[in-house]
């Protein structure tokens, strides 16, 4: 069923298929039936009076459904008359061997029947392939929908970018999550030579959703059969991938198929232009659900269809550029030897487990790209001028601005350094509580707290927003133990936004940054990961923003903090039972022996006996954990890894004139670990201290540049420590 090109042959231009799985997805090759010349847009097609809503459950939508078949079988008949006219009038496809169309029986029912894309057009003779040239650019369409997708396509992306050598432009039709997670993905990973642009894939479900589905990916399996609408008028060729396939060659490869059409491609588009292939699939499908009822293989029942009927639209490439791993020994007949493998299939997990000679390989495959460092393929493309990119010239423009020579330029460095950003690696759903008093707790970690975050989800049943800074193995790594643990998989309102690791510093404030500005609630409770909020906190926190009306004034409320040296501690359920540990020894008002001045203005002396909430004054060096709401100012860059990070961003809320106002029932407990690799640098390295002391004083001189008179009080307390 398949025609390869061996030895003076080549491929035929084609569809990717498969002859092993029967629920399978695919690699297509489009070429063209764009609209001539009308403009695209993203709405919802028109309404068609005709059009049927199936439903399998009333007998009047099947009556009305049969009525209207009678009328689109003469519709078809003339749609197949016009094809084969433009079939007989190309050269014949059928010469011996050289190239064999896709076809299926009729009734008979084999689930591992070939599934097949559509290429408009003919092939050349068989000969040397041609090269696409250094700098052309390869169109990509990926339909993305969700959160996991939106991890999946991460993978497939770095196998491609790892092997081109030419310029892409990725198609995303995706719905708003997929959006915003692969906006900032692809803003952050800052690749040259790489362009990507969005459709609204929740503007296009009218489209498709007259069509019963049973489909695990639901309405948007659908959303491939309205890509010629979908896309440029005058976008001629596009390779549409699924979201779990991995590449193990230039992609280019593929995109040389197209160069094989010559001459009467032209004339065949025109042809479907006139005939419409929105117009074509529609007619098919409305048959085709008398029988089916709903589609199971989403799209490709479709396509299937159409290509039943209209058999001369499609034509084979070579099995090896879309394998898929099964229990089928078939499948290792579709290559000689794994160099011959172009494209990996990865649509079930099950496909790592498979019985297969060279499953090592594949899975080996597989696993190099999900944990490859991505920030290695951020390389230019030689010789191939790339769009000017106005984000990458300011940060060159700001980079070019900072002195090589400078003892502390790392650190300056660090403040311009663009961190791929992967927002929501988990599904998140939340929706705010509708009162307007909703907290988020937000935190920012590394690897070796990761043990905090079921002790946190314990303790705080809101919804938490963190920052985890990690390299692409350790963010698997995260989603093998998230994805085992009970208490982490039962809550949907944790948002995971993984900053990927580059550069020395730990960009602790980056990742507050990251963490706040994903949050969905009108409040915030800015705290550690190594501290757990007291019982109840989270209610108490919304019952407080009522209180103190926060909504309408600039407060901070602050939430006392203490510490235990016990890595066993028994949680104090109440104020009465903290005191009496305080007293005991148990417990310490937080860094009493090592950095006293960072929490000594909350006054513990007074907490101990206050009922109602009390106001204090900003002193030197004051560091506590805040509610705020979420407009309040972002954390300075500046500051990396260990040393006056809080400190600079409580700063900045006394000079915008917050009232720091301390809860009389809250409290939060500091749980001891090991030092971080941080605060054991700042403690060995002097160079580390002067550097620090010297961005103290900058951002004190940038404090007064911009506040004026009013933050003279900053130099003169910090003269005076």
């Amino acid at each position: 069923m398949l025609g390869i090109c061996r030895g003076r042959r080549k491929f035929l231009a084609a569809s990717l298929t498969v002859l092993f799985v029967p629920a399978i997805t695919w690699i297509y090759l489009f070429a063209g039936s764009f609209e001539d010349g009308k403009p695209v847009s993203l709405s919802p097609l028109e309404s068609q009076p005709h059009s049927p809503r199936y439903t399998a459950s009333s007998q009047r939508d099947r009556e009305s459904l049969e009525v209207r078949m009678r009328e689109v079988e003469e519709e078809n008949r003339a749609l197949r008359k016009q094809l084969s006219l433009a079939q007989s009038r190309g050269p014949s496809h059928h010469r011996g061997n050289h190239s064999k169309t896709y076809s299926m029986e009729e009734g008979t029912g084999d689930s591992e029947s070939l599934r097949a894309g559509i290429v408009a057009g003919n092939s050349s003779e068989c000969g040397q392939q041609p090269a696409v040239e250094k700098c052309e650019t390869i169109h990509v369409a990926i339909v993305c929908a969700g959160y996991n997708a939106s991890r999946d396509v991460v993978t497939l992306v770095k196998s491609v970018l790892f092997h081109r050598r030419n310029p892409l432009h990725f198609h995303l039709i995706a719905d708003a999550i997929a959006k915003q997670i692969l906006a900032t993905l692809f803003q952050t990973w800052m690749v040259p030579a790489v362009r990507i642009d969005f459709y609204d894939a929740d503007e296009l479900k009218s489209e498709v959703s007259w069509i019963p589905n049973k489909h695990y990916s639901g309405i948007y399996g659908l959303m491939k059969l309205v890509l010629t609408k979908t896309l440029p008028s005058n976008l001629e060729r596009v390779i549409v991938l699924d979201t779990d396939i991995t590449f193990a060659t230039d992609i280019a490869e593929l995109w040389a198929v197209f160069h094989k059409f010559k001459g009467v491609i032209l004339l065949l588009l025109d042809k479907l232009r006139k005939m419409k292939w929105e117009q074509m699939w529609r007619l098919t499908a409305e048959r085709e659900l008398m029988s089916m009822l709903s589609t199971s293989l989403a799209d490709q029942d479709i396509f299937n269809a159409v290509i039943k009927q209209n058999p001369f639209l499609v034509y084979q490439l070579p099995c090896f550029w879309n394998v898929q791993l099964s229990d089928h020994t078939r499948s290792e007949q579709c290559y000689r030897d794994v160099s011959d493998l172009k494209v990996i299939h990865w649509n079930s997990p099950k496909k790592l487990r498979v019985k297969n000679k060279h499953v090592e390989f594949f899975r080996n495959l597989y696993l190099t790209f999900l944990e490859y460092d991505g920030n290695l393929l951020r390389r230019e493309l030689f010789g191939c001028p790339s769009e000017a990119d106005i984000n990458s010239e300011n940060l060159q423009k700001q980079l070019s601005e900072l002195d090589e020579d400078d003892l502390c330029y790392e650190f300056r460095r660090e403040r311009f350094t663009v961190h791929r950003t992967h927002l929501y690696f988990l599904h998140y759903e939340y929706e705010p509580a509708s009162d307007n008093t909703d907290v988020t707790l937000v935190a920012q970690l590394s690897m070796d707290r990761l043990q905090m975050l079921e002790a946190i989800c314990k303790h705080w049943e809101g919804p938490i927003s963190l920052a985890l800074y990690l390299s692409d193995a350790e963010a698997q790594q995260f989603l093998r133990y998230a994805q085992g643990s009970e208490v982490l998989m039962s809550r949907h309102n944790v948002g995971y936004h993984i900053v990927y690791k580059e550069g020395q510093f730990y960009p602790v404030n980056l990742l507050r940054n990251v963490a706040m500005k994903h949050i969905s609630t009108p409040y915030m409770f800015l705290s550690d990961i190594d501290f757990l909020p007291m019982y109840g906190l989270y209610e108490y926190l919304r019952k407080s923003v009522i209180q103190l009306d926060l909504a309408n004034t600039k407060k901070a409320l602050i939430v006392p903090a203490f510490e235990t040296l016990r890595y066993r501690l028994s949680f104090p359920k109440s104020k009465a039972e903290l005191l009496s540990m305080l007293d005991m020894g148990t417990l310490f008002t937080f860094r009493y022996h090592v950095w006293t001045k960072g929490h000594a203005p909350t006054n513990f002396a007074k907490w101990r006996t206050a009922t109602t909430p009390y106001r204090v004054e900003w002193e030197a060096d004051f560091e506590p954990y805040v509610v705020v709401r979420k407009d309040c100012p972002e954390y300075d860059r500046r500051f990396v890894g260990f040393g006056w990070n809080k400190v600079a961003h409580i700063m900045e809320l006394d000079a915008q004139e917050y009232e720091f106002t301390v809860l009389p029932n809250a409290y939060m407990i500091h749980m001891p670990h090991a030092p971080s690799f941080d605060i054991t640098k700042f403690r060995s390295n002097k160079q580390y201290r002067i550097c620090l002391k010297t961005l103290k004083e900058e951002f004190q001189q940038d404090m007064s540049r911009h506040y004026g008179f009013a933050a003279l009080k900053y130099l003169t307390a910090e003269n005076n420590s």
